[in-house]
């Protein structure tokens, strides 16, 4: 027979055979990734960890060339590197204490009455000299506004701030400890909180454990306690105790901290400590194994802490420009610092080719210092315009566009940015100033040739909230207004509560909020719970949302920009958060530029 005979296989013969493979496809790859657990994923360089010898390094380990000229890495890791028994130091290099210099070079030049008697030639005097447990940074803290404060400024730390209530530099100490994996696996911190605000007695499941706990109300928060406890309360050696240490520093080294359960547990039960205790601090210590502070560790971050606050308190023009001028750094964009310092009673005026420098600065105005932004808060410009702009050339009297423009000797695009983000406002509206700016016949980057004239037809002006819209393209921030400042009447209409307005609303009332989407969490000890932070003209809107809301809502939740929720107001004290059943993303007539929003898993 002409073609011959094809026999079709059936169908259902031909799925169990793709089934079949698949999921020896399947097994094969988790094979695969068994074998990978605990293999480094990459090369990697600890920029801060710097290996000490008695002799020269490069007889003690091998070396390597790094992609940096002049560089040598060691090859070893730094497990290695301490079963050795060699020396490694890490020195961290802080954001915030380029913060802190900034800021007490601006108090020098801008004295205020009450920094007068704390200046001083050397940052380490002025640091020193800060007032101890300010009573009005305290309370400024006890509110939840931590706002750019080193270490306490995330929304887990906002939200403790007024529940921990600080008084006192020790409490700085433990508000930065407690909010780590650490206690919060060991569930060590409710029972705190319950003992210093008197809810339950301070009571030690060992009288040999006073001591040691004596300063935490009976709970462990720090690394040195649980090192004590296994020595004092489990028989550890100090050798033992070290290691210990060592295993709760291996960030998820698989099997580690585990050899030690028995061990801690038993011992502890027969020295006649509860079993339910003994197990809190084993998990605890398997939270160190995530991240845990040491006490000395946290006292040396509430120092810069304290000071920051004090400065954020007394000086916040100067504290709020130094911040700007050390970004990036810490959990809120410029935007976010911009309208908090405006919340706050600071003056921010925009950038402008007048008056602005390369990094903010501060100028006399209605209020005390006014804090005028910088050219380094633009994009696209770098050290070629820098050099350009700062000191910014002063203009001359009845001078033109043309001719400042062609003595700053800018590129074509680089004058288009500063004309969008309004730094040439003075010369006109900005769409006027890009016509004169603007030439079909030059490709951009080109030298530049200027209109003289202006155009035949009038352009419009922008509105109010275009302007705040072209100042957020071009620079991530608006010293004009929030944009819900100009959309609250809508707002309103539709149901959506202010920030302000969210705080004061009734615990379990039902509610609806829309912002600006700053952060989104999602903390490997939240067991699956998305945290998002939403901002307006009033302040910081906080949603819980739960997994199965997250999966249901997952399009809006990863990619709006601008997010709309409805739900269920919880309310403890002065913490309110918005426990949510619904997302969306809300419809505008007017453009809404969105803002910088920083993610954290």
């Amino acid at each position: 027979m002409a073609g011959g005979y094809r026999r079709e296989i059936p169908r259902s013969a031909f799925e169990a055979a793709q089934l079949d493979a698949d999921q020896t496809h399947h097994k094969t790859w988790v094979r695969i990734a068994e074998q990978m657990i605990d293999t480094p994923r990459h090369r990697s360089i600890h920029p801060g960890g710097f290996l000490l010898g008695h002799e020269p390094v490069d007889a003690l380990v091998p070396i390597t060339q790094a992609a940096m000229a002049g560089r040598t890495v060691i090859q070893w890791d730094k497990q290695d590197i301490e079963t050795l028994g060699l020396f490694k130091v890490d020195l961290l290099g802080l954001g915030m204490l380029s913060q802190l210099q900034r800021c007490f070079d601006l108090i020098r030049r801008y004295p205020t009455p009450r920094f007068k008697a704390l200046i001083s030639d050397t940052d380490h005097d002025m640091l020193a000299g800060l007032p101890a447990d300010d009573p009005e940074t305290y309370t400024m803290l006890s509110q939840g506004d931590s706002l750019g404060v080193f270490q306490i400024e995330s929304r887990a730390q906002m939200n403790m701030l007024p529940r921990l209530k600080p008084r006192r530099f020790y409490d700085l100490v433990v508000e930065i400890a407690i909010i780590r994996p650490g206690p919060i696996s060991g569930d060590m911190v409710h029972p705190y909180l319950r003992r210093r605000d008197g809810l339950e007695p301070v009571a030690f499941p060992h009288p040999s454990l006073e001591p040691i706990l004596g300063r935490t109300l009976g709970v462990p928060l720090f690394q040195e306690q649980v090192m004590r406890i296994a020595m004092v309360a489990a028989d550890y050696s100090p050798g033992e105790a070290d290691q210990l240490r060592r295993d709760m520093a291996a960030w998820k080294s698989s099997g580690r901290i585990e050899r030690h359960k028995e061990r801690l547990v038993q011992r502890m039960i027969a020295k006649g400590i509860n079993s339910a205790f003994a197990e809190r601090v084993y998990e605890q210590i398997k939270g160190f194994g995530e991240y845990g502070f040491p006490e000395s560790h946290a006292i040396s971050f509430a120092v810069i802490s304290y000071a920051t606050a004090f400065l954020k308190r007394h000086a916040p023009a100067h504290f709020y420009a130094a911040l700007i001028n050390a970004q990036p750094m810490g959990f809120y964009s410029i935007s976010s610092l911009v309208y908090g310092a405006q919340r706050e009673g600071v003056e921010v005026l925009p950038v402008d080719v007048r008056y602005s420098s390369w990094d903010c600065d501060l100028e006399p105005g209605s209020k005390g210092s006014s804090l005028r932004m910088g050219f380094r808060t633009l994009k696209g410009l770098g050290q070629r315009e820098r050099a350009r702009l700062d000191p910014p050339p002063a203009v001359l009297d009845h001078e033109s566009l043309a001719d400042y423009a062609r003595r700053l000797g800018l590129k074509k695009t680089i004058l288009e940015a500063l004309a969008e983000a309004g730094a040439f406002d003075a010369f006109g509206a900005r769409r006027s100033v890009l016509w004169q700016l603007s030439d079909p016949g030059l490709s951009r980057g080109e030298p530049l040739i200027l209109r003289d004239s202006q155009p035949d037809d009038a352009l419009p002006n922008l509105n109010s909230i275009e302007r705040i819209a072209w100042d957020q393209r071009r620079s991530a921030h608006s010293t004009r207004g929030h944009p819900f400042e100009l959309l609250r009447g809508s707002c309103d209409q539709q149901g959506f509560l202010s920030a302000s307005r969210l705080a004061l609303s009734t615990h379990q009332s039902r509610a609806s909020s829309v912002g600006l989407v700053i952060c989104r969490q999602r903390p490997s000890t939240a067991s699956g719970v998305t945290f998002v932070t939403l901002e307006d003209e009033t302040g910081f809107i906080n949603l819980v949302i739960w997994k199965q809301v997250a999966e249901r809502f997952r399009r809006f939740l990863r990619g709006a920009a601008i997010l709309a929720a409805s739900g269920r107001v919880q309310r403890e004290g002065a913490i309110t958060h918005l426990i949510v059943h619904r997302l969306w993303e809300p419809e505008w007539e007017a453009e809404v530029a969105p803002v910088p929003s920083h993610d954290y898993r």
